[in-house]
Parts: structure tokens; C-alpha cells; sequence
């Protein structure tokens, strides 16, 4: 069974929908472990209440180690907004999953995380948003894609009404993509990822 680690930062939505994707059998796989960078994230009391090891680790180098220790498979960043080192990106090429609340190539990148994300489409009036699922690589949100699906946002008149309907998406395609990881569906060959 893959051996799941989960990053987040904030409350943890996400997270939630891995959670209850592993526990109604969807997901082939089990989170051992969820890490948060902010000692305050609600995402820590879903991990406690669901009786998964919870941790506030800041130090790359010890969270590193700490995934070894735990014999982690598989990294989920669901709303991680601390960036990954290269050693845990080549230690874990292509076993690291990240979620991103946009169409990619479109606002992403440097800066764009969040709310950041959702003022920036509205800005620019677009009508259509989504979510992507990629394998992180060094380059900040430039990894092969897995998944993405888009839906219709002209009628929010606020980045918060955008962000909530893009979280509907993300709340679907990222336990998708975890459960493609986990039974071995995934293959990536020339920086795109091929659903066998």
C-alpha cells in the first residue's frame, strides 16, 4: 500500500477530501503523515481527528528525514505555501503531487498561490478557471501535468467567489490523481504524463 505524505499550510480542505477518499476505499493507499508549516493550521486538528501523525516542521532538511523515516511513497502538497528543496524534489522525482487553482500555464508561477491567484483571473476578466494537478519539479509549477478540468467562472464578481468554485474542482481531481498514483496508472515519458 502507498505510503502517503500530506503538506499544507492552512485549513486543509484538501486534505479532508484525501482523507475521506482513503477511508471510503477510493484511494489504494494510506496517509501516514501530515506536515504542515504553520503551527496553527486547521489542517492539523483534521489530521489529529482522523487519527493521522500530525507535525509543524519548518527545517527542509528535517522534513526530509522525517519522510525517509516514516518510508513516505508518495508527497501531496495540498495548499503548501512553503517551497520544497531540490533534495526532497531529486529524492522524490515524480513522486511529488501538487494542486494548483488554476489552468496551467495560465497564473502560475512565482507569486501566484491562493487568493493571489483568483484576483489575477479576475483581473484579466477571464471567464473560464480550473484547477491542475501536476508532479512538482524545480521549476514552481512547472512540472508534467496530470489532471485538469476547467469550469465556468463568469459569473463571480469576487476572487473569493472564484477561488470557492475552483475548490469544488480541486476537492475532485486531486484524490483522482492520488488514486491514478497509487495504482500505478501514471507514466511519464518525455515530461508528459501518460493515464495508462
Amino acid at each position: 500500500m502507498v505510503k502517503i505524505a500530506v503538506l499544507i499550510s492552512g485549513s486543509g480542505s484538501n486534505l479532508q477530501s484525501l482523507i475521506d477518499n482513503v477511508r471510503n476505499g477510493y484511494i489504494n493507499g494510506e496517509i501516514k503523515l501530515v506536515v504542515s508549516s504553520s503551527p496553527s493550521a486547521y489542517g492539523l486538528q483534521r489530521a489529529n481527528d482522523a487519527g493521522i501523525k500530525g507535525l509543524c516542521i519548518k527545517d527542509q532538511n528535517e522534513l526530509l528525514k522525517t519522510l525517509k523515516d516514516e518510508n513516505i511513497d508518495l508527497i501531496v502538497l495540498a495548499g503548501y505555501l512553503a517551497i520544497v528543496s531540490s533534495e526532497i524534489i531529486h529524492e522524490y522525482h515524480n513522486r511529488i503531487i501538487n494542486i494548483h487553482p488554476s489552468l496551467i500555464p495560465s497564473f502560475c508561477g512565482k507569486g501566484f498561490y491562493g487568493l493571489h491567484v483568483h484576483k489575477a483571473a479576475m483581473k484579466r476578466g477571464v471567464k473560464v478557471s480550473g484547477a491542475t494537478v501536476h508532479f512538482v519539479s524545480e521549476e514552481v509549477d512547472g512540472g508534467p501535468i496530470i489532471l485538469q478540468e476547467s469550469i465556468d467562472v463568469s459569473d463571480c464578481d469576487t476572487p473569493e467567489m472564484m477561488q470557492k468554485k475552483v475548490l469544488t474542482i480541486e476537492h475532485k481531481i486531486l484524490p483522482k490523481a492520488v488514486k491514478l498514483y497509487c495504482d500505478n496508472k501514471l507514466e511519464v515519458i518525455d515530461e508528459r504524463v501518460k493515464i495508462k
